[in-house]
C-alpha cells in the first residue's frame, strides 16, 4: 500500500477527483513541457457530466497558464478503465509535443496511463506497506505486539507523525474557518451556509446528546462548506467527504481533553483504513457512488474514535465494518454537479454514524460475523453494479428530480 500522505492531502475543494486530480495532471504536463504554448484537454465520463459544476475547467485554465488553454467536454464517448479520464495534449505551435491519458483515481491522486503510479508522485509507490488487507495487518501486530499507530511508524517513520500533525492543524483551521463564515455557497443552488447557526443555535435545556449531535454536525458542516466554496481542506479520503473525520476528532479533542499526540495517532489509523478501502476498492464516488466516498470515510472516523479510546485490533475493525455496511449502496447524485446536495448534509450524518459505530464496537466485537475485508470487497462490487446514472454523473436520483428552474421538488 502507499503512504498515508497518498489518503491525507492539503488542498483545495470542491473536489479530490474532478478538481485537485486535473489540476495534478496539468502541473504534471507543465513540467515535462514548460515549452508548451497550448494545453488542450478532453474530459470525459464523470468529469464531463459534472465537471462545470465542480469547475474542472476553471482550475484547468488556472493551471495552465501562462500556457493557452482549451478545454472540451465530450459527454458520448466510453470510459472503458476509469469513469474520471481526461485526455492532456500539449503543442508549441502547430507541434504535438505530448499527449497522455490520465486516471483522477480520487483522493485527488492520478494514474498516467500505462505508467507507473509512483512515477510522478514520491508517496504512491504501492510497496511502501507489505501488506494488503486487514487480517494481513492484524496478524502482523498481534505477532510483533504492535498497535496500529505504531504499525504506521513501523514503515512510514517518525516524520510521517509530523506530516499528520500539519494534518490536524489545517483540519482544525478549516473547522473554524468554516465557522466563522456567513452567506450564500456558490453555484446555481444558491445554497446557504448553516455550520454557524448549527454552531451557535444552543438551547437552555439542551441535553448532552443534543448538544453532542449539533456540535459534531457544525464541525461537519463547516468543513464541507469550506471545500464547497473552493476553500482548502484535507482529503479524507476525498473532498467530497472531507468532513467526517475531522469533525469527530475535534469534538472529542474539546470534550475529553485529548491530546494532539492521540489525536495524530488516531489519523494514522484512519489512514489504514483508508489506505486498505483506496488499495482493496475505490475512494471515488464516479467509480463505486457515494459509499465509496461518504462510507469510506466513516470507515476512517470510526477507526480514528476506536483508537482514542484505546480499543482493540477487533474493536477497531468491527468500528470501521459497520460504518462500511450501512453506507452500501450510497448512490452519488450531487444536483448541478456541485459538492453541496446532498454532499453536506451527508458528512454530518457519517460523521454521527462513526460515533454510534464507535459505540457498537464497545460491546460487540467478539460478536461479529463479517470481516473489514469483505466489507470492502462488498462495497466495491456494490458499487461495480451500480446504475452509471448513480455514480457521479448528475443524471439520476436527487440531480434528476431537483427542479433546477424553480429551485424546488
Amino acid at each position: 500500500m502507499q503512504s498515508l500522505r497518498e489518503i491525507y492531502k492539503i488542498g483545495r475543494g470542491p473536489s479530490s477527483s474532478h478538481s485537485m486530480g486535473p489540476e495534478r495532471a496539468v502541473k504534471i504536463i507543465k513540467n515535462l513541457f514548460p515549452e508548451a504554448e497550448l494545453i488542450k484537454v478532453t474530459l470525459y465520463g464523470s468529469l464531463a457530466l459534472t465537471g462545470e459544476g465542480h469547475g474542472t475547467d476553471k482550475i484547468i485554465c488556472a493551471t495552465a497558464k501562462p500556457s493557452r488553454c482549451e478545454v472540451i467536454f465530450d459527454k458520448q464517448s466510453p470510459c472503458p478503465v476509469h469513469p474520471n479520464t481526461l485526455d492532456i495534449e500539449a503543442y508549441r505551435g502547430s507541434k504535438l509535443l505530448t499527449k497522455r491519458r490520465v486516471y483522477s483515481v480520487g483522493g485527488g491522486s492520478v494514474v498516467f496511463d500505462g505508467e507507473p503510479a509512483d512515477k510522478y508522485e514520491k508517496y504512491a509507490d504501492d510497496s511502501i506497506y507489505p501488506h494488503n488487507s486487514y487480517s494481513e495487518i492484524a496478524e502482523f501486530c498481534r505477532t510483533n505486539n504492535l498497535r496500529l499507530w505504531q504499525y504506521v511508524e513501523l514503515f512510514e517513520g517518525k516524520e510521517i507523525f509530523m506530516f499528520l500533525e500539519d494534518v490536524w492543524e489545517r483540519m482544525k483551521e478549516t473547522i473554524h474557518e468554516g465557522l466563522c463564515a456567513e452567506g450564500v455557497l456558490p453555484g446555481i443552488l444558491q445554497t446557504q451556509r448553516r455550520a454557524q447557526k448549527l454552531y451557535n443555535q444552543r438551547h437552555i435545556d439542551e441535553s448532552a446528546q443534543t448538544r453532542e449531535n449539533r456540535l459534531v454536525c457544525s464541525y461537519a458542516f463547516a468543513t464541507s462548506e469550506q471545500n464547497a466554496s473552493g476553500g482548502i481542506i484535507v482529503t479524507a479520503p476525498t473532498c467530497g467527504s472531507c468532513g467526517v473525520v475531522p469533525s469527530v476528532l475535534k469534538y472529542m479533542q474539546e470534550t475529553r481533553g485529548l491530546s494532539d499526540t492521540k489525536i495524530i495517532h488516531a489519523l494514522a489509523v484512519g489512514g489504514i483504513i483508508g489506505n486498505l478501502i483506496k488499495k482493496n476498492a475505490s475512494i471515488s464516488g464516479a467509480e463505486c457512488g457515494c459509499q465509496a466516498e461518504i462510507g469510506s470515510a466513516c470507515s476512517m472516523a470510526a477507526a480514528a474514535l476506536a483508537e482514542l479510546f484505546e480499543m482493540g485490533l477487533d474493536q477497531i475493525e468491527y468500528a470501521a465494518e459497520v460504518a462500511m455496511e450501512h453506507h452500501l449502496g450510497l448512490t452519488c447524485d450531487p444536483i448541478a454537479g456541485l459538492v453541496q446536495i446532498p454532499c453536506i448534509e451527508r458528512n454530518a450524518v457519517a460523521a454521527m454514524r462513526a460515533i454510534n459505530a464507535l459505540s457498537l464496537a464497545n460491546f460487540l466485537a467478539d460478536s461479529r460475523k463479517i470481516s473489514f475485508d469483505i466489507i470492502v470487497k462488498t462495497m466495491y462490487n456494490t458499487g461495480i453494479d451500480l446504475l452509471n446514472n448513480y455514480k457521479e454523473t448528475a443524471n439520476g436520483g436527487l440531480a434528476k428530480y431537483y427542479d433546477l428552474k424553480s429551485h424546488k421538488n
